[in-house]
């Protein structure tokens, strides 16, 4: 099987998941993720301890099949990597220790995974039409338009995940969206967040 084959396969895993377990918007939780876990009978442990850039791992033992997730990841990175270990529990169980790292992303298990994970959050075909919709043409795609996609579906896939899938789709010139400054351009936007005003206006009545 060659990778292109590989990774359609994937995505074909993907939304075969999605359409199993009622997933039909791009905004997939963690509670979404914990609810496929436990009818796959993975269970969860959340790592307190930071690992360089350890995100996740996947174990098959002789407990059975288990996730390691560090602990404190924030919702769209933490979906990402439980998705991501989904992949390797629904097609690499054969293997007794997956981890996700910085040292290899660049085998082609893990890049199935982040395939497989990109496209159980928000499918190709979803994220294409939106932008059609959006009237966005090959090229045209800006930083703030994929602020605007995320503000309006209320997708966890991230601002990198959707910067990397308009690239490759070809709607964002290659490295167009590499310096964007995503939260100030949704400040920019639609204002500062109530949370960051909250504690503006405490620091100043302090």
């Amino acid at each position: 099987m060659s990778r292109s084959e590989y990774y359609a396969r994937l995505k074909e895993l993907a939304q075969a998941t999605r359409a199993r377990f009622g997933l039909t918007t791009p905004r997939v939780l963690r509670s979404d993720l914990r609810r496929i876990y436990r009818a796959e009978g993975i269970r969860i442990d959340l790592w307190p301890y930071k690992l360089r850039k350890l995100r996740g791992a996947y174990i098959n033992d002789d407990l059975g099949p288990s996730v390691m997730l560090a602990k404190g990841l924030p919702q769209d990175p933490m979906v990402f990597t439980m998705g991501h270990e989904l992949k390797h529990h629904l097609t690499d169980s054969g293997s007794s220790l997956s981890f996700c790292d910085a040292c290899n992303q660049g085998e082609p298990i893990e890049i199935g995974a982040e395939i497989f994970a990109a496209e159980l959050i928000y499918p190709d075909d979803d994220f294409r039409a939106h932008l059609e919709q959006m009237k966005i043409a090959p090229g045209q795609c800006s930083p703030e338009v994929l602020v605007r996609l995320k503000h309006d579906t209320r997708t966890t896939l991230s601002y990198a995940g959707l910067a990397k899938r308009a690239e490759f789709m070809g709607f964002a010139v290659q490295g167009a969206l590499a310096k964007a400054k995503w939260k100030k351009i949704e400040e920019e936007i639609y204002g500062e967040p109530l949370h960051k005003w909250l504690v503006r206006r405490r620091r100043g009545s302090a």
